[in-house]
């Protein structure tokens, strides 16, 4: 799954640390989240896109595979 947390980050000036302290995970997450390496739960996902106030689909994209499943 794709995403533009970095993206939307960098809009708002914010680190991956003060984005992980407004979402209550660890900046590791964050990073885990920006290098595609971790895949968000449905409220961490909601509670990003409340942070950046845009909706979910702004903010992550299934790929091709991620249909395959």
């Amino acid at each position: 799954m794709k995403n533009s947390i970095k993206i939307h980050r960098a809009i708002q000036n914010m680190t991956q640390a003060q984005l992980a302290d407004k979402a209550k995970v660890s900046r590791q997450t964050i990073n885990a989240m920006e290098l595609g390496k971790y895949v968000p739960s449905t409220v961490l996902s909601l509670r990003l896109s409340g942070i950046f106030k845009i909706s979910v689909n702004e903010l992550f994209e299934l790929e091709e595979q991620d249909w395959v499943k």
